[in-house]
């Protein structure tokens, strides 16, 4: 069966119009976030904007086949309704305090809802042709595959559209004339003009019947010849298990990766190979018993992926990826034990049984990309309940408890959880535990950029309360007076810039020269350290001359941080001489070479 239509001219240019209006309402958003205007300057109102902008308009070029058809119109409005809603969701749950990482929540949020919207379509699109939702299986996949093919046919289009016009851009700049290349460098033009061409893009696609049908024939092609072969591993890797046995699998971090790519490669050349179950039998008797077993062995993969992703949640809780790989899981094993099944069943035809499975599972998938950006599924509200309970019941120690991650990484839900740790007797009966979690709340910045930490309208530090912040390691001896009013005058601006650094002076002997060399060490204003060495200029002021940072190993950072400090304070610190000196090679005008000792034993270098 062919979804191929005429396109009416009208509809043809609504394809392209439409996707020049998605670049321009792009380009508005911009400018009206630069530019402070509602609703793009707070973060809610750009996301539910970009949502609505990136997904109806997508939605309606791909499916659009008579403007005057109402239906079209109630699928636009429908899932208008649906993304505005799950933005906002997404939205609350990205904001709510200061320096939560969008992107933790924002990214699955898009790529769930691509997916879902991606699935959702070829139901739509058979309703516009056949009147109704219970649509023919053949209809669902042949407008699958022409929407895949499709929207690859339209980045391909822009990509090689924006190459030309890079071309064009420097040919001219080759003879000293700017404009074509400073014009294809505006945004108004960049948003309009990538518009334009991915509605081109989409247009061709949509109309050029022959050639996406060729492509989708070469593309099957080489599915058919690599299904066997892929079916062969599979059944090969399974028969192997008896003798290398599990444990392997449960020290590889990837190993549930792994395994749900080979269970979804697996699915979709299948249905690459047997499109719409219309076709001949594509492969002899005994080339189809291969991959019959190789599907048949599917639920062992799918089973191994869920037991290594639910070993790492018993070992150390949920986390969002971790619901999220989950939910993929659970789609992956429910597409495997239905091609089980469906090899199993043997009747009507070779794996014709699959043909209600991915009914069944894509709706499935499409409910799953919904609830998990609703309440029900949240993973960040199953994430924070996960790690706080393994915190309350002692599963998980207070240093070892990944403050960072709760703080910026866990949404809305995360950043209230942290405010809450000020009353948990683990942080309110521990002074220098709530002092760094105080610096973890203040902090602006996920990675401490210490400018943004600093208030622009803080006061300005003395000598006086530095001396308060700054504490002395032990047997450290304070610098004199000029010490403390250069650091008061800016001396190094990452030294306790902000008046919630903690701060730590050391005063080893570094140089040789027997005097002390002051080393004060900033912690708080980032996920590790940051200590400057001060020394005497020729002019006896003091001034920076080295500086090094240290960042957390192996450990949770509050662990990390929390040892270090405890060795900064007393005083461990020590020169260690290096065995081979720098170089300095020709007239001394060129830069100093470092030789860098190998790790082996024999002297040498690298």
């Amino acid at each position: 069966m062919s979804t191929a239509t005429e396109l009416p001219r009208n509809e043809r240019a609504f394809i392209v119009l439409l996707a020049v209006l998605q670049g321009g309402l792009m380009y508005l958003a911009q400018k009206g976030h630069a530019a402070g205007w509602w609703p793009f300057a707070a973060l809610g109102g750009r996301v539910c904007w970009y949502s609505l902008v990136l997904a109806v308009p997508t939605m309606m070029a791909l499916g659009v086949v008579r403007l005057r058809d109402a239906r079209f119109w109630q699928h636009a409005a429908g899932t208008a309704l649906v993304v505005g809603g799950l933005a906002a969701w997404a939205a609350w749950n990205a904001t709510g305090g200061p320096a939560v990482q969008a992107d933790s929540v924002l990214g699955p949020f898009g790529a769930s809802l691509a997916i879902g919207l991606f699935v959702a379509l070829p139901w739509l699109q058979c309703r516009l042709a056949h009147g109704r939702w219970r649509a023919p299986y053949a209809c669902l996949f042949e407008h699958a595959w022409q929407n895949t093919l499709t929207l690859a046919l339209a980045a391909l289009f822009t990509g090689i559209c924006w190459l030309v016009l890079y071309l064009w851009g420097a040919l001219f700049a080759l003879v000293k004339v700017e404009f074509f290349r400073e014009l294809f460098r505006e945004d108004a033009f960049v948003h309009l003009a990538t518009g334009a061409m991915a509605g081109l893009g989409v247009l061709i696609g949509r109309t050029q019947h022959r050639a996406v049908m060729v492509a989708r024939q070469v593309l099957f092609a080489i599915f058919t010849g690599l299904l066997p072969l892929l079916a062969f591993i599979a059944a090969l890797f399974v028969a192997s298990l008896p003798f290398t046995g599990l444990e392997p699998l449960w020290e590889v971090r990837s190993a549930a990766a792994t395994l749900v790519t080979v269970v979804a490669l697996l699915v979709a050349f299948t249905n690459s190979v047997l499109q719409d179950g219309e076709g001949a039998r594509p492969y002899p008797a005994w080339l189809r018993r291969l991959v019959d077993a190789g599907l048949a062995l599917l639920p062992v993969y799918a089973l191994l992926a869920l037991y290594a992703l639910w070993l790492r949640i018993d070992q150390h809780g949920w986390t969002a990826d971790r619901v999220w790989a989950v939910l993929l899981a659970l789609v992956v094993a429910g597409y495997a034990f239905g091609y089980a099944w469906a090899v199993l069943r043997g009747r009507d035809g070779w794996l014709s049984a699959i043909r209600p499975v991915n009914r069944v599972m894509s709706l499935a998938v499409v409910a799953l990309a919904v609830l998990a950006n609703t309440p029900l599924l949240d993973p960040h509200r199953i994430s924070v309940s996960s790690q706080l309970q393994r915190l309350a019941d002692g599963r998980t120690a207070p240093d070892d408890f990944d403050l960072e991650w709760l703080r910026f990484d866990s949404g809305r839900r995360g950043w209230e959880a942290t405010l809450a740790l000020r009353a948990h007797p683990a942080w309110a009966t521990d002074p220098e535990r709530l002092a760094e979690l105080e610096r973890l709340l203040a902090r602006q910045n996920r990675w401490g950029d210490w400018r943004a930490d600093a208030p622009a309208d803080a006061p300005e530090r003395d000598a006086a309360s530095l001396r308060a912040q700054v504490r002395l390691a032990e047997g450290a001896v304070a610098p004199g007076d000029d010490w403390w009013n250069a650091l008061a005058a800016g001396m190094g601006e990452r030294n306790c810039a902000a008046a919630s650094d903690d701060c730590i002076l050391l005063m080893p002997e570094l140089d040789g020269d027997g005097a002390p060399d002051p080393m004060l060490c900033t912690l708080g204003n980032g996920p590790g350290a940051y200590c400057v060495i001060h020394a005497r200029g020729k002019d006896g002021t003091w001034a920076p001359a080295a500086w090094f940072e240290l960042w957390p190993e192996g450990r949770s950072e509050q662990a990390w941080r929390r040892a270090l400090r405890q060795d900064l304070l007393a005083g461990r610190v020590e020169p260690m001489p290096r065995s081979w000196p720098d170089l300095r090679i020709g007239d001394g005008n060129r830069r100093r070479l470092e030789i860098i000792e190998d790790d082996a034993d024999a002297p040498g270098t690298r």
